[in-house]
């Protein structure tokens, strides 16, 4: 018999519906996984232990009363430490920031409890959620449950740790720059980033207060496909409405009614910035061949400019020259060594920066370069332009998509597969192929299909610091999961599950598919 902590969310619900468990029995089988691992990999900042009991107790005796609020009625699931919990503290990795504690429960909280879920836990994140890991002088370092000396990625690192451990079914991130995804495909575990403000954003925190060019978007990680859907559909849209006026009320619809013949796909392994590992192009390739054989027509497709895309992105999130950052720091704050170099850029006077990006140009580091140009204080109308340049360039996707008569793309999620602790340390630019679609607010999704083979090693010649550490990363990445990435028209949800979900069936098949949860 399957053991409770590896059943997925599906599983779960339809064992509670039979009545061969209790939502009792399975918080204690998470919470004693939990216990027993935790304190090694840190996936979960926080464990609800009494909360989460006292609540299960409740919810077993709804349902033997005949009120079984949703398929999440009685589910344990994890939140990201970003979101407000009524009564904790919402930190977001900075120590100045342990005594402010939440009166209100954020939007999403509210939504997934009224829906019967128990909250069990918080999922550790990086410090200010501004790199890929999920690292903090709070709370520690979260470890990758393929492999220890590897991070989770970021920054919903944590809670993709703890749904690839088997610590819960279910967890919910953010992501404004591949902070669903890229975790996601570090752990091989599904995610998707929805169409910006398809999920209440309300009482989600931040360091960036205020900036909206590049607006966070809120989204679930699963181990399959389906339990992404089941979040979805066991949501009530309406009250998703009331708790946060930006997120319409549209009704949800199953992956499972979307037909795929007829649908066309356009794949891409580069988008000008960032050459992939040679596992990331075998991945994609693989996704491709499952769609074609569910009737999905694959053809080539080149994202217009994304440098240049990217280049707006940081120059418009750096908009206010790091001075919000700044502020949310207190003196006596420790920083994260991948946050340390960021900080002392922001604190740079204007000609200092000028000098140095000069110099990283004529040493050849032109991506860094690019990244340090893009930072610095901007007036406000060139926020604007930058704005502007930004919604356009969804436009311009759009209509390319449109000319080409795509329904959705297939790409990488990132260049290459989990890189080490601290590894993130000027890596910003390998963000791009996840940047694409928080820039344009677009569904995009992340789907496990294979493991990094042996043979697999960056074979190109590095060019400049960060192809090296491309090559570095690879070289230590033997048997680390590896998923794509599908994206889709606004609004086109049920269409990006119901490919991934394609891709997912048939490469289970594989002998190499990254199966989670774990064996710790």
């Amino acid at each position: 018999m399957t053991e409770l902590y590896a059943l997925s969310v599906a599983e779960l619900s339809a064992t509670l519906d039979r009545g061969e468990t209790s939502s009792a029995a399975i918080v204690d089988a998470l919470l004693s996984r939990i216990d027993s691992h935790n304190g090694r990999i840190l996936a979960l900042c926080q464990v609800f232990h009494e909360s989460a009991r006292t609540r299960a107790k409740a919810l077993d005796e709804e349902r033997k009363a005949g009120n079984v609020r949703s398929a999440l009625h009685g589910i344990p699931v994890s939140v990201k430490e970003c979101f407000d919990i009524a009564g904790e503290a919402t930190t977001i990795g900075l120590q100045s920031w342990r005594n402010r504690r939440a009166k209100n429960s954020a939007a999403m909280v509210t939504l997934l409890e009224e829906a019967g879920a128990i909250v069990i836990g918080r999922g550790n994140l990086s410090q200010t959620m501004l790199y890929p890991e999920a690292r903090n002088p709070v709370y520690g370092q979260t470890l990758n449950p393929w492999s220890a000396e590897h991070s989770p990625g970021g920054s919903s690192g944590g809670d993709a740790a703890a749904v690839a451990a088997g610590f819960v079914p279910l967890a919910v991130g953010t992501d404004i720059g591949g902070s669903i995804r890229v975790p996601a495909h570090f752990c091989g575990i599904a995610g998707i980033k929805p169409t910006l403000d398809r999920l209440p954003a309300r009482g989600q925190r931040t360091v960036l207060a205020g900036q909206e060019a590049i607006r966070s978007q809120s989204g679930p990680m699963a181990r399959t496909v389906d339990d992404l859907d089941l979040f979805f559909g066991a949501l009530s849209t309406a009250r998703a409405t009331e708790l946060d006026g930006r997120t319409p009320p549209l009704p949800w619809k199953t992956h499972r009614d979307q037909k795929l013949d007829g649908v066309r796909v356009g794949m891409f392994t580069y988008d000008g910035t960032f050459k992939v590992s040679d596992a990331i192009a075998r991945a994609v390739a693989r996704a491709g061949d499952a769609l074609r054989g569910n009737g999905v027509t694959i053809v080539p497709f080149e994202p217009p400019e994304v440098a240049k895309l990217i280049d707006s992105y940081m120059a418009a999130v750096s908009a206010d020259g790091g001075l919000t950052l700044l502020a949310s720091i207190d003196d006596n704050d420790m920083i994260d060594p991948v946050l340390r170099p960021l900080v002392r850029l922001v604190k740079l006077p204007a000609l200092a920066r000028r000098a140095l990006r000069r110099g990283l140009y004529a040493a050849g580091e032109v991506r860094t370069a690019r990244v340090v140009a893009s930072l610095g204080e901007k007036t406000v109308a060139r926020l604007w332009e930058l704005t502007d340049e930004i919604r356009q360039y969804r436009f311009r996707l759009l209509d390319a998509m449109a000319q080409a008569q795509l329904d959705a793309l297939l790409c990488p999620v990132f260049p290459t597969p989990a890189f080490g602790h601290e590894g993130a340390d000027g890596f910003a630019s390998a963000l791009s192929y996840a940047m694409i679609f928080n820039a344009t607010q677009l569904p995009a999704g992340s789907v496990p299909v294979t493991r990094v083979r042996a043979s697999e090693l960056r074979r190109t010649t590095p060019t400049d610091r960060l192809d090296k550490h491309a090559v570095s990363i690879d070289a230590n990445s033997v048997a680390l999961p590896v998923g794509v990435q599908v994206a889709g028209k606004p609004w086109q949800e049920s269409l990006v599950l119901a490919l991934m979900a394609a891709i997912e069936t048939s490469c289970r098949a594989d002998h190499e598919f990254p199966f989670t949860p774990v064996v710790l």
